[in-house]
């Protein structure tokens, strides 16, 4: 980053006041009587419900509508295991999105712990205060063991996002990608450069989407997962293939598609031009991809290029997921998301980028025109029709499997923030 956007970032979060999130007053509180309604004596009824009915702390708190964004600073972005302390502007980041996108209030937490039994402890004893709680920026493998503890102690939804909201936006895009390469999941080559906790989970639903796991090759930094290896622990070991293949070179030749969540400059052009026709390289190192969008396409005319960067199209980026699912598994006041919940957020997302692209979109991105195709292969993220379609897709999945523990919200679809509360 150069040095004056390196300043502009800093100043940002420090002016005019330091951080990125606020508390705001819901009811009045002008007079006497409107303070004692707040706190005492007034505060004792709904303390009476609640403890009367566990439930009513939905009815009068704002338990309904809020996440906690949770994170040991592990993993932090692309910067590796800072602490929690340092992973403090990022969770506040995540909280404006939440609120930004889907109206839903977030509070950062960041947990300084000794051990993931220590971090799991500290976050289920917490957990009553919250309506659902997104896992950030946990390392591999220990979010595996955490998220799995959490789900079965806590009866709200639990969702590492680096996980779910990763595989969820990567799995819809794909999807548009193949269609358009004339090409289809059940017998796609995948080649996956990455074995992290994005990784695993983006191949785990891909795999649930239709993908085969035999036509599958994921590679860490010691090349092809095969079954012939014993270095590999219980996750990685989930995609090992009986395969010869070793190498990159190796998994590459011929592949279909190449899903890059590692490291900058990986996948070399020498590479990417042994790959398949029409091939699908979703570069998902950011800020710098496993090959750049402009060596790729100077490389192969015929490839259909998605990164995480928000400078070139195609934008693999997770805030088209969690504040929607989040947002859907909350009005229905859903115990977890689930598979299908995921699945049915995958297709709401994939279906929109098939649709006429919105004036508010071409207006917001300074453009003419925009469609469906190589190059408009994922919605972008003020696309209002992302609060209208996910949330429903995900609350009536939730009520299909039975999770939901409210009805499909009459309200619904969602037209804006404004109307969460129906």
């Amino acid at each position: 980053m150069s040095d004056d956007k390196r300043q502009a970032a800093l100043d940002y979060h420090a002016k005019p006041i330091p951080g990125k999130l606020s508390v705001e007053i819901t009811k009045p509180t002008e007079t006497a009587k409107h303070l004692a309604l707040a706190y005492s004596p007034g505060v004792a009824e709904p303390c009476r419900e609640i403890a009367a009915d566990p439930e009513n702390a939905y009815r009068y708190t704002g338990k309904g509508n809020l996440v906690a964004v949770v994170s040991d600073g592990s993993a932090i972005l692309g910067l590796g295991n800072l602490g929690p302390l340092a992973s403090k502007p990022v969770m506040e980041g995540k909280g404006v999105l939440f609120k930004r996108f889907a109206g839903i209030n977030a509070v950062d937490i960041e947990v300084e712990a000794d051990s993931p039994q220590a971090f799991i402890d500290t976050v289920a004893n917490i957990a009553n205060t919250w309506g659902g709680i997104n896992l950030e920026d946990i390392k591999a493998p220990e979010c595996f063991e955490i998220e799995a503890a959490l789900k079965s102690r806590c009866n709200i939804p639990v969702f590492h996002d680096d996980q779910h909201g990763t595989a969820i936006v990567t799995a819809a895009g794909l999807l548009n990608a193949l269609d358009i390469a004339g090409k289809r999941l059940e017998s796609a080559r995948i080649v996956c450069l990455g074995a992290g906790s994005a990784a695993i989970a983006c191949m785990k639903l891909l795999i649930e989407c239709g993908a085969r796991a035999e036509n599958l090759y994921m590679l860490d930094r010691k090349g092809v997962i095969h079954s012939g290896r014993d270095d590999l622990n219980d996750y990685k070991a989930q995609f090992a293939t009986a395969t010869e293949l070793r190498t990159l070179d190796d998994a590459i030749d011929g592949a279909d598609v190449f899903v890059g969540l590692s490291g900058p400059d990986l996948l070399s052009p020498e590479q990417l031009k042994t790959m398949a026709a029409n091939p699908i390289v979703f570069a998902c190192s950011n800020p710098d991809p496993e090959i750049h969008p402009d060596l790729a396409h100077q490389t192969r005319d015929d490839v259909i290029m998605g990164t995480g960067r928000s400078d070139y199209p195609n934008q693999v980026n997770n805030v088209l997921g969690f504040p929607f699912i989040f947002r859907g598994a909350l009005d229905v006041r859903a115990s977890a998301i689930n598979e299908a919940m995921k699945i049915a957020a995958v297709h709401a997302l994939k279906d929109i980028a098939r649709e006429s692209v919105t004036q508010e979109v071409l207006d917001a991105y300074e453009l003419n025109s925009l469609e469906f195709g190589r190059g408009y292969i994922i919605p972008t993220p003020v696309d209002s029709r992302l609060l209208e379609r996910i949330p429903a897709a995900v609350a009536q999945a939730a009520v299909e499997t039975g999770v939901a523990t409210k009805p499909y919200p009459a309200h619904y679809p969602l037209k804006s923030v404004d109307e969460i509360y129906g």
